[in-house]
């Protein structure tokens, strides 16, 4: 008689089982994030463009489709469509899938740290809802969208498929990774930064290797579609100095006090749109209509000061064009303290337009902003170091590359994954040195601050579930006795019933830990208990039962001990249902199992 208590130092599951349902994560979320790359687009340019005769910036490496004929610009119209794009996204969010609404990476980490249970129609809404949104010139990212997709596509994976609880977890992580590189191209910054921003000062280490690996998969499908170019396209090198450490210290601390700001103003936008009277699916049009006053009044500004080809270095959208130029320079760019003035103009633009987007609950990303926030302080610094300092090696955008870094590596508390997705963008490590010292400064200076408040400090902090262990004897292939059963405590319950129900029920268990999920054809799938439990309360009313089903898992009444201990292995799950012609007997699982087989104390 053994019970392995130690696992093996090397898992060779790990090759055969994770990595495939990884790779099964990636190819999803891979052509999930294609096809939202694609609908962004091919929507914004038939909104702004051929609706609004407006065409923002792009950076080199977003544009798939060719421009438009011009039309006539018509501002009443550019000013309105964020409002109408914020009302279809708020209107289809509070109908279908109110934990789809806002930026979307936040959203993913909550449902990480209580029990990993999305909704499969997450993937859908949230793919909608942010289409409309973005398409209609609302300021927020394409990324914090396909993060909380690609957590959907993991979570539906580790349901359908014969997982653990410990790998269903890992499976969100690595859908996560999968959308950040279907939409970002930067494969592995998006499986550290997945890994990474689920924690204030930690990482969740099992995930690194299914995350890199669906992040693989996920880019190489996006590439085969698009072609293989970063979305700054070819940049050029930006050679380091060690003499401009002290400055790139100083822009960190720059770029410091601008996160403060726009996380302080997000979430005092936040607070407002809760207060707002009315339907919640009016809150993202009223802001984006605020949005698209603000940013429309300062298209026609841009225009009549620096020409036609200015208009669309503003609000609307990601902003990856504005910060393509801050980047790379525009022709129009005015020199001198002139440029300074508007990079940091568009900057506090750029925060309040897109507070007012996500603040109110559109569905945009707060990743692309925080980039560009960052880029475009980092640049202005830049600029105004080389006028004062009559230093012609400054380079500007070494300085913007810096500052996009900085800002959202300290404001996630994101630090290693935000120096890796700038090189990766960059296409060299040129900057590593300087970034390095810039996000730790941003990283200490940030700590009271978090871009997403559902991250908890460490791994110790969150309740770590484990599996049920590998146990194997000569006496597990011994009839487990009938009596060992747990009875049955709660009975079957109806896929389509909500969580809520399923909590009021379950207080009336004991040592029933699982239950057994009842459809059109019959017994269909469990559900753990303790997971539900982690599940948020305001979230119980509308997720349903099927949520947090796995498939359905059983042993026979005359099933062995080694019977048992290996479909709890498959199973993941605590319990299985022992049952003799489709009828549930009882409940057995590890404890029963451990009860038994353990070797009892002698009596003293």
């Amino acid at each position: 008689m053994a019970l392995l208590g130690e696992e093996a130092p090397i898992d060779l599951r790990i090759v055969g089982r994770t990595l495939l349902q990884a790779g099964a994560v990636g190819v999803v979320a891979g052509a999930m994030g294609a096809a939202f790359f694609a609908s962004l687009e091919l929507v914004q340019r038939t909104l702004l463009g051929g609706v609004a005769g407006f065409e923002p910036v792009r950076a080199h490496g977003e544009t798939f489709v060719p421009p438009l004929a011009p039309e006539a610009f018509r501002p009443w119209l550019l000013a309105l469509l964020p409002a109408i794009g914020g009302l279809a996204s708020g209107l289809l969010t509070w109908r279908f899938a109110p934990e789809a609404s806002g930026g979307g990476g936040n959203a993913a980490i909550e449902a990480y740290h209580h029990g990993g249970v999305m909704r499969r129609r997450v993937i859908p809404v949230k793919g909608l809802a942010a289409v409309i949104a973005l398409s209609s010139g609302g300021s927020g990212g394409r990324e914090g969208p396909t993060m909380q997709i690609g957590a959907a596509v993991g979570a539906a994976v580790g349901r359908l498929l014969p997982t653990s609880r410990a790998e269903r977890r890992v499976l969100l992580v690595a859908g996560i990774a999968a959308g950040i590189s279907a939409v970002f191209r930067t494969p592995l910054g998006a499986a550290l930064l997945a890994t990474e921003m689920l924690y204030r000062d930690d990482f969740e280490s099992e995930a690194l290797v299914p995350a890199v690996f669906a992040s693989v998969v996920s880019y190489s499908i996006v590439i085969a579609l698009f072609g293989e170019t970063t979305l700054f396209g070819q940049l050029p090198r930006f050679g380091f100095r060690p003499g401009h450490l002290p400055l790139y210290g100083a822009v960190a601390i720059a770029v410091s006090l601008a996160a403060v700001a726009f996380v302080r103003l997000l979430r005092a936008v936040q607070g407002v749109a809760r207060r707002i009277p009315g339907p919640v699916w009016l809150r993202p049009a009223l802001g984006g209509l605020a949005m698209g006053v603000l940013g429309t009044a300062l298209a026609l500004w841009m225009a009549r000061a620096h020409g036609d080809a200015a208009r669309g270095f503003g609000v609307f959208g990601g902003g990856y064009g504005v910060l393509q130029a801050a980047i790379t320079g525009a022709d129009w760019l005015p020199a001198g303290a002139s440029v300074v003035g508007l990079l940091l103009l568009v900057a506090v633009l750029k925060m309040i337009a897109s507070a007012l987007t996500i603040g109110s609950g559109a569905a945009a990303g707060d990743f692309a902003p925080s980039l560009v926030i960052g880029g475009l302080v980092g640049s202005a610094f830049g600029h105004a170091a080389r006028l004062s300092l009559g230093d012609p090696t400054i380079d500007p955008g070494a300085f913007a590359l810096v500052g996009m870094g900085t800002l959202y590596g300290g404001l996630a508390h994101a630090p290693l994954s935000a120096l890796v997705l700038v090189a990766e963008l960059a296409g060299s490590y040129d900057l590593l040195v300087p970034m390095m010292l810039a996000i730790g400064i941003a990283y200490v200076a940030l700590r009271r601050y978090s871009l997403y408040p559902a991250q908890v400090a460490s791994r110790s902090a969150t309740q770590r579930p484990g599996r049920a262990p590998a146990l194997v004897s000569e006496p597990l292939g011994a009839p487990a006795p009938s009596g060992s059963a747990v009875p049955a405590e709660l009975p079957p319950f109806r896929e389509n019933a909500t969580l809520a129900e399923l909590v009021d029920a379950a207080r009336t268990a004991g040592r029933q830990r699982v239950v057994a999920i009842a459809g059109a054809g019959g017994l269909r799938g469990l559900v753990e208990l303790e997971v539900v439990l982690q599940v948020p309360a305001t979230e119980l009313a509308w997720l349903k039962v099927s949520d947090a089903m796995v498939p359905f898992a059983a042993v026979p009444a005359d099933a062995t001990w080694g019977e048992v201990a290996l479909v709890l292995e498959r199973s993941g799950i605590s319990q299985v249902p022992v049952v003799r012609g489709g009828e549930i007997l009882g409940w057995i699982g590890d404890r029963e199992l451990r009860q038994a087989i353990l070797p009892r104390p002698p009596p003293s």
